[in-house]
């Protein structure tokens, strides 16, 4: 392969992979005002319907829809544009890959603190409900109100996610180790409560599974990142970084972003998808007096895909800059150094 068709090789795969990246974060903001607010999304503005086999809830739409339906496509364009841009005009493969790793790095973060807060806010509540506190807290209202998926849904954990998202700004030393301890905490108190005291209720348990399928799937940007991964080292270990790069580059393409891409577009692309359903439902388990926060797991749906697509098209995009500068193994582990 020559220098040039190697750099228009790299050039359209940069492109790629900034445009997988931005367009995988409109499509989780889009399905949101799509199913909460029927707005049109691209599809149902330019009328392509038939074309993805898709119905428009509406039989029309005009006047603030129809803006917001236009504003909707504009953007998806000028995502692309800007992929563009980055792509062929700068073309900084180690810049953009900081950046991807940033944003994934915040999204993290961010679902961090909103799994601290929403937990242990709703197990408060729960337990508040289960001994019938509820009430006297908050009044026959409130306490009727707070028992309610939807009304806890929009009035406790949406507010509470915005502040975690508001930390996570200014907070950038989240370790999920911490995560891992709350794990432990939790279950020990579960085990003390039940086998001391004798008491053991069923968001007690529900808790623990929140935070543990919070760690989960959390920490998988984070391990690829740090290339923590479990793999089969028996020909990988011993190869060239170049090899290794091409290897990488290789498998991100054809396995790690489209395995993200599939779990948005099954899990989010119509109203009774896996993860719309109970996101848009607030769907609750059937068990009783527990927290009421399944439909926030299927969301850790989302945040896995979304954080991984990011990390992914960072590790793309570093795995050809070693490519392009010729980076050898003692290069490399210098640079790391730094």
């Amino acid at each position: 392969m020559t220098s040039t068709s190697k750099n228009k090789l790299f050039q359209l795969l940069h492109f790629i992979g900034l445009s997988s990246a931005f367009l995988s974060f409109l499509f989780v903001i889009n399905n949101f005002l799509i199913f909460s607010f029927d707005a049109p999304g691209l599809i149902n503005t330019l009328n392509l319907g038939g074309v993805f086999g898709v119905s428009s809830p509406k039989s029309g739409y005009n006047g603030g829809l129809l803006t917001i339906g236009l504003l909707q496509t504009g953007v998806i364009g000028a995502a692309i544009i800007l992929a563009g841009y980055q792509a062929l005009a700068k073309s900084d493969l180690r810049a953009d890959a900081a950046a991807l790793d940033g944003v994934s790095a915040y999204i993290i973060r961010t679902a961090f603190w909103a799994v601290l807060i929403v937990g242990l806010a709703d197990a408060v509540m729960s337990f508040l409900r289960v001994e019938d506190f509820h009430k006297i807290l908050f009044g026959e209202a409130g306490g009727a109100a707070i028992a309610l998926p939807s009304t806890r849904g929009f009035y406790v954990h949406i507010p509470l996610m915005i502040i975690a998202a508001l930390i996570a700004l200014r907070d950038k030393s989240v370790s999920l180790v911490w995560l891992t301890l709350l794990v432990v905490i939790a279950e020990f108190l579960i085990v003390i409560a039940r086998f001391i005291y004798g008491y053991e209720q069923t968001f007690m348990g529900d808790l623990v599974r929140f935070w543990y399928a919070a760690l989960f799937l959390f920490a998988s940007a984070y391990t690829l990142k740090e290339d923590g991964h479990v793999r089969v080292d028996v020909v990988y270990a011993g190869l060239r970084l170049r090899t290794k790069s091409l290897l990488n580059m290789i498998g991100t393409l054809f396995f790690g972003i489209p395995l993200c891409w599939l779990i948005l577009v099954r899990g989010m692309w119509g109203e009774t998808s896996l993860i719309n359903s109970p996101m848009l439902n607030f769907e609750t388990s059937m068990s009783g007096f527990g927290m009421y926060v399944k439909y926030l797991m299927a969301a850790f749906l989302v945040v896995f895909a979304l954080s991984m697509i990011f990390q992914f098209t960072a590790y793309l995009l570093n795995s050809m800059a070693n490519i392009d500068e010729n980076l050898s193994d003692d290069m490399a582990g210098n640079e790391g150094d730094a």
